[in-house]
């Protein structure tokens, strides 16, 4: 597995309540191999004033490949408008863990 075939994907949530939902189909539905969350401090332009949330941030590990299947899932299910759900390349690491991300991702056919 290539390191460019896969990314990291960033999306933010209002809390870790909605995190838990979205982490959960995408694994569930091999979208991710691995969703860690954490709380962050976010200051924002929104509707012309700036302002200052806690909100929760997933960092999803997938194959390129997924990312449109992966957005549209998640917008679905999102509460925000525009809700942030960027992707990152993954330009180099362990073979082994791409390796993993990869395998994690695909469908299962028993």
């Amino acid at each position: 597995m290539a390191a460019s075939d896969c990314c990291v994907v960033l999306i933010t949530t209002p809390d870790e309540a909605l995190a838990t939902r979205i982490a959960d189909m995408l694994i569930e539905k091999r979208l991710g191999a691995c969703v860690q969350v954490t709380r962050v401090g976010s200051t924002y332009r929104w509707s012309s004033e700036v302002h200052h949330a806690s909100e929760v941030l997933m960092l999803v590990k997938t194959r390129t490949a997924l990312l449109d299947h992966l957005v549209e899932q998640v917008r679905d299910m999102h509460v925000y408008d525009a809700p942030e759900i960027v992707a990152l390349p993954i330009i180099g690491g362990s073979a082994d863990y791409l390796n993993w991300v990869d395998t994690e991702t695909r469908p299962v056919y028993r």
